[in-house]
């Protein structure tokens, strides 16, 4: 089976955190709800989606957030799991999902697992990256490396709202909302804020070239990206948000 390494941006960015507690909305969090925290980071959301009693896991195929998650919140219960095996049948009310899903290309065996891991009736709640996410600097950074012969081979999952209602129905969800919408965000660093965000978040494309190679396509992308994203004293990313609520069929 894929293997899946969950790189969840909670934990890791304080505002990924802060965005998604709007999607908590969605879920009920009263004592007796059962609640799986699918790419739970260091615990942040965990701890809100249990504040009024509901019965929280966060999971996380990344060790070291699941042993800061834990340090955090150590009243809480987190377990290192990949989020393409899920070791449960039928356990949760709702299971919810902040900035994780475009890291998961497998979505097919990804949306079977957490319908496996409900209770019949149960919901998902999930937001993530949609189709034209981080536009301005993918199509930059895929510029420059074409300009060096290589082809940059798109490692993120980010669907249109018509694409990932078809493949919720398929998977055996009933969709209740699939929307997308604009989140302009701040980079924190200043003038190094979008080449520290390329260097963390399209590592393994910049992997593929020698060192100094990386640093002229990181300035290559910066400049390429200034014009639209520089506001004078921060860069503002053009995110562009998916959000779906669906109950298993």
């Amino acid at each position: 089976m894929e293997r899946n390494p969950i790189r969840t941006e909670s934990g890791r960015n304080d505002f990924v955190a802060e965005y998604g507690k709007s999607l908590m909305v969605h879920v009920d969090t009263s004592p007796g709800q059962r609640i799986l925290d699918l790419g739970c980071g260091d615990g942040a959301l965990t701890a809100e989606l249990a504040k009024n009693g509901a019965k929280v896991l966060g999971i996380d195929n990344a060790a070291e957030m699941i042993v800061k998650a834990r340090f955090l919140h150590p009243e809480l219960m987190f377990a290192e799991i990949d989020a393409l095996e899920l070791p449960y049948n039928g356990e949760f009310d709702t299971v919810f999902s902040n900035s994780v899903f475009h890291w998961i290309p497998n979505v097919d065996l990804l949306l079977s697992e957490i319908r496996r891991a409900l209770k019949p009736g149960g919901k998902l709640v999930c937001e993530f990256g949609a189709a034209s996410n981080i536009g301005t600097m993918r199509q930059s950074f895929a510029a420059a490396c074409a300009r060096r012969g290589r082809e940059y081979r798109e490692r993120f999952y980010c669907p249109t709202p018509d694409e990932f209602f078809d493949r919720l129905k398929a998977a055996g969800f009933e969709p209740e909302r699939v929307l997308e919408f604009d989140r302009q965000t701040p980079l924190p660093g200043g003038e190094e804020g979008l080449k520290l965000w390329v260097r963390r978040f399209l590592a393994d494309g910049l992997a593929q070239f020698a060192a100094a190679a990386q640093e002229q396509i990181l300035t290559e992308v910066e400049n390429a990206c200034r014009p639209l994203l520089w506001n004078g004293g921060e860069f503002v990313v053009d995110y562009r948000r998916l959000r779906a609520v669906a109950f298993k069929k």
